[in-house]
């Protein structure tokens, strides 16, 4: 009689282990495979929350089968403790696997509201706007220029949020005095900076910032990445340029970056003050000119007057050889990159074509048609 119960309780327990390990592969299967949302979620994770509340708000919004299943993975992987608040993107069929990674790897939020304040040459914009989850776009609410509009209750709703992001786009060609003036202006930043930075030092791009951020350190960053961006172009250099160090090509790179807005004619218009260097003729710039106007300090807003035109400035470069002695804004880097790397061509001059471009020419006589035909779209233009 033992003997039959020890065998039905081995039997017994084959089954039960046998049961156990479907469970487990089951669980795993369930915690690691493709979950059931058919639609990216914006999953908003407050302070002082935990799994147990994330779980079930994943559950409420159909993100996950089981709740339970889900934090019992969550504690499995050790990462209860590491639940991060923010909100956060959960994409169509995330795993349970994938979205404890979300909550948990830290860093920025990935959804929600952002607040972007916009540097331009002639205005800072301040852009509160939404990520929509089923399209992973960017929805704006409002925008407006807190030098001359009324603060907007949208905005100062979202500064209250503990999960909003705030995030510096700097444009190409704004200058330093431009760039310190609009940052004053973003009342998420703190403190002030002594003296403007040395022209053409500042990165244009986008940075991350907090609350409570000095202006300084944000200025301190921009240095930074202009500095990397700048060594490593010139370290990659096109060889037998015309440019005797680094702060040369940087006053050629803002050059590039104030005659043209396209793109691809970056390298040709590197080619043409490239070319004009090494035969030393003159570069013949109205950007430069117009800088030794406002010394960088806001825009002309009128046309060059000839008078200007023939006054020597450090930065006229209609009156002087060779560079100008400073930037004449902050570059890009794809002006730098031009500048180190130009197109090889033959022009040495080039002129508005009518399209928001340029037509460039080798010779003279090739300028002058060009040069008609710019002032015949002036001409046709002024008569509408």
């Amino acid at each position: 009689m033992w003997r039959s119960i020890a065998s039905n309780a081995l039997s017994f327990l084959v089954v039960a282990i046998f049961l156990l390990g479907g469970v487990l592969l089951w669980a795993q299967s369930q915690y690691t495979g493709e979950g059931p949302l058919t639609q990216a979620i914006c999953l908003q994770v407050d302070r002082g929350s935990n799994f147990r509340r994330v779980s079930e708000n994943l559950e409420a919004q159909g993100a996950v089968s089981s709740g339970m299943l889900f934090r019992v993975g969550a504690d499995y992987s050790d990462k209860t403790q590491d639940l991060k608040a923010g909100s956060f993107l959960v994409p169509e069929g995330a795993s349970m696997e994938e979205i404890v990674d979300i909550v948990t790897r830290g860093g920025a939020s990935t959804c929600g509201t952002e607040v972007v304040y916009r540097i331009g040459v002639t205005r800072v914009t301040v852009q509160v706007r939404e990520l929509d989850p089923a399209t992973e776009r960017f929805v704006e609410r409002v925008a407006f220029n807190p030098a001359e509009d009324d603060v907007p209750e949208v905005y100062t709703r979202v500064r209250e949020q503990g999960d909003t992001r705030y995030r510096i786009a700097l444009a190409e060609g704004v200058t330093s005095w431009q760039v310190i003036e609009e940052l004053k202006q973003i009342d998420a930043l703190t403190g002030d900076v002594t003296e403007v930075p040395a022209e053409g030092t500042l990165a244009p791009d986008s940075y991350e910032i907090k609350p409570g951020d000095s202006l300084a350190s944000v200025v301190e960053r921009m240095q930074s990445a202009q500095q990397i961006i700048l060594a490593n172009a010139w370290t990659n250099r096109a060889p037998g340029l015309p440019l005797e160090n680094i702060q040369e090509a940087l006053i050629l790179a803002s050059i590039i970056e104030k005659e043209t807005g396209q793109a691809e004619e970056r390298g040709q218009v590197a080619s043409v003050f490239v070319n004009r260097l090494n035969r030393g003729m003159r570069l013949q710039t109205d950007p430069t000119v117009i800088y030794g106007i406002t010394r960088g300090q806001g825009v002309l807003g009128r046309g060059l007057r000839q008078s200007e035109l023939r006054r020597e400035t450090p930065w006229n470069t209609y009156v002087i050889d060779g560079l100008p002695s400073t930037p004449i804004a902050n570059p890009g880097r794809a002006s730098i990159l031009a500048a180190l790397n130009p197109d090889d061509t033959e022009f040495v001059f080039f002129v508005a074509d009518g399209t928001g471009g340029h037509a460039f020419a080798a010779t003279l006589a090739e300028h002058n048609a060009n040069v008609a035909k710019w002032r015949a779209i002036e001409a046709e233009r002024a008569n509408q």
